[in-house]
């Protein structure tokens, strides 16, 4: 079956999250977000490198819709259920549908930091993709010196699968980093 013909929920809830697609006009958030974060970011993510202008991130926000919509990349964007303030993003990419098999990525607005957010969120896509996508396999890659992003994965019962050594190169060029590879399969 072709993956744009899978009707999937474009929102879900957590106990004080609401999760939802990426959508046209939520650039002013993710910018502001972003503008706020981008010094903890840049150090793990390549796009918080480079400011980017308020069109460029809705731009982005719109090919997300797009991608979620041809089932490509599902970006869901995180709001507080009680005050609607912008979180952060998750998303499910590197799609295998034949498996089903998905890889989570996370970023989280560093002004909602320590608040258990982004654990609460990713312990929501998870369970989303087990059982609203009825995934087999579900991973989170992160490099290995970032102690934040390794946390979730460990604090939710994945099972570290392996230490890929130099596999990939640090945001700043400087060095080599290994990448943990975290998972959870279908029981």
């Amino acid at each position: 079956m072709n993956p744009i013909l899978i009707d999937l929920p474009q929102d879900f809830n957590t106990e004080r999250l609401f999760i939802r697609m990426a959508m046209p006009g939520d650039g002013n958030v993710v910018y502001d977000a972003m503008n706020a974060s981008r010094k903890d970011l840049n150090k793990w993510l390549e796009f918080a490198l480079y400011e980017q202008s308020l069109d460029q991130v809705e731009q982005m926000v719109r090919e997300a819709h797009i991608h979620f919509l041809q089932r490509i990349e599902l970006r869901f964007h995180i709001f507080h259920k009680k005050t609607g303030d912008f979180i952060g993003s998750t998303s499910l990419h590197h799609i295998n549908w034949n498996v089903p098999a998905f890889e989570i990525g996370y970023w989280i607005d560093s002004r909602k930091s320590g608040n258990g957010y982004m654990l609460e969120a990713v312990e929501g896509l998870t369970f989303y993709a087990f059982y609203a996508l009825h995934a087999n396999r579900v991973e989170i890659q992160c490099d290995s010196k970032n102690v934040k992003s390794r946390a979730i994965p460990e604090r939710l019962g994945y099972t570290l699968e392996g230490t890929l050594r130099n596999a990939s190169v640090s945001i700043d060029r400087e060095e080599l980093r290994d990448s943990c590879i975290y998972a959870k399969i279908r029981e």
